[in-house]
């Protein structure tokens, strides 16, 4: 289970910063695992790892197996929550190089998640002369960006492989039940995979939205799966030793003495979009009613020589939080240099990890020396059962410091507000005293 590390942001917390908050840790708990908090009809996830669908999940995996025989790319559509997590998880276990690496699975493109005319273009010239495969993720199926980029990857599909052809490489992921994407799905008879009602989009990557990907990319679910499910049962265990309960207590206790910025840190180019998959968790989440710590990242060492400065020495308003895995057991030893040109060879026969480690200790020491309080947050090794763990560890440490903080974790209603003046300004119909309004202000 993952262990966590608060020595360096003790002297930044009252003395009882855990203990006050023990009394509001139970009942946030019990909003959480009884369904019955702000949100609580979102509270799908919190069980999800033991009650997933097994019927769809087997499903999944026979798609998984289906697209890797007959498809030499899959293009995920999605955004947000719908393509997040899933981008983390094959970028942490399969590499950030995926798609340049010799290998038996197909390459995995996501698309829909922007309005760029150059990345979309971009995608279409490396799958066009390619078998590919289509996931659209939607929950609604009108979602602009995604539904921009389906229609035109459908066209495209069908002027390959004619529209019964398209039909066998489309899977959509969406509502059960309502919705202009699953009509669509219905009516043209392309597999369907369900974005659960209870669990939102943010909280979604061990439903099929993020599944199928992942499994197309070769990682093993039941090993992801199963490390969530270990997470489940050890974090829904009430009390102060509950590392949950510690980092949602810690991060409150941080907040409330000042510090408006969580920074995540890892020391992995890998565990970049994991920490993008984070800040939506995270930033959704809490950001409402002008409360939450905004939520930032960071990639050590590389960022040290860009972000470093501003962090030892800028504002003391952050904190980080700090992700480390176990020893991957890789080596590469430094070699000598005859000439010493760079006068390192001090390092000479030393492995590179011994060398991260010691520049990860020393960044720790001199950013809580500058003021900068940091909770250290072990894992295990980088592998799919530890990805299951870290995903719910966020999770549930979510769901308890949106409680902790006062707000509902679980909706996102400042998000409808650049949509409705995107309409507008589209010249969707039902919004032209909008429109008017909105041309008005910006001169024309």
């Amino acid at each position: 289970m993952i262990q966590i590390d608060l020595s360096n942001s003790t002297a930044f917390l009252p003395q009882d910063w855990l203990a006050s908050r023990e009394g509001a840790l139970n009942q946030a708990r019990a909003m959480l695992e009884e369904g019955n908090g702000p949100g609580g009809e979102f509270t799908g996830w919190v069980h999800l790892p033991r009650d997933y669908d097994k019927e769809e999940f087997a499903r999944i995996q026979k798609a998984a197996k289906r697209i890797q025989s007959d498809s030499q790319a899959l293009v995920v559509i999605g955004i947000g929550g719908s393509y997040l997590g899933a981008r983390a998880v094959v970028e942490l276990l399969r590499s950030p190089n995926y798609n340049l690496k010799k290998k038996d699975t197909p390459d995995i493109f996501f698309a829909g998640n922007g309005l760029s005319t150059r990345a979309l273009l971009e995608t279409i010239e490396l799958v066009k002369d390619r078998d590919f495969s289509v996931n659209v993720i939607s929950k609604s199926g009108t979602t602009t960006e995604p539904a921009v980029a389906f229609r035109i990857f459908k066209a495209l599909l069908e002027e390959k492989y004619g529209k019964e052809g398209a039909r066998k490489r489309i899977y959509a992921t969406t509502d059960a039940r309502r919705g202009a994407l699953k009509g669509l799905a219905d009516a043209e008879g392309y597999e369907t995979f369900v974005v659960p009602d209870a669990v939102g989009g943010r909280y979604s990557v061990l439903t099929a939205v993020g599944l199928l990907p992942i499994a197309v990319s070769g990682v093993d679910l039941d090993e992801l799966m199963g490390g969530a499910a270990q997470a489940m049962e050890a974090l829904a265990k009430p009390g102060l030793d509950n590392p949950a309960w510690q980092y949602a207590a810690a991060r409150h206790g941080l907040y409330c003495a000042g510090k408006s910025t969580e920074v995540l840190v890892g020391y992995e180019p890998s565990f970049r979009f994991f920490a993008e998959w984070w800040k939506q968790l995270y930033g959704e989440s809490e950001g409402k009613d002008q409360k939450g710590l905004f939520p930032a990242s960071v990639e050590f060492t590389a960022d040290l020589h860009s972000m470093g400065q501003y962090i030892q020495q800028g504002q003391r308003i952050m904190f980080e939080t700090v992700v480390r895995f176990a020893p991957s057991g890789q080596e590469y030893t430094i070699p000598n240099d005859p000439d010493n040109v760079d006068g390192l060879n001090f390092l000479s026969g030393k492995d590179l990890s011994f060398v991260a480690e010691q520049a990860m200790r020393g960044t720790l020491l001199a950013h809580v020396d500058g003021g900068v309080p940091n909770v250290v947050l072990q894992a295990g090794a980088q592998d799919a059962h530890t990805a299951g763990e870290l995903i719910y560890f966020f999770e549930y440490s979510c769901g308890l410091s949106g409680y902790l903080l006062g707000v509902n974790p679980f909706d996102q209603p400042g998000v409808e507000a650049y949509k409705k003046n995107m309409y507008a300004l589209l010249g969707k119909p039902g919004f032209e005293a909008e429109k008017a309004r909105l041309e008005a202000r910006l001169g024309g």
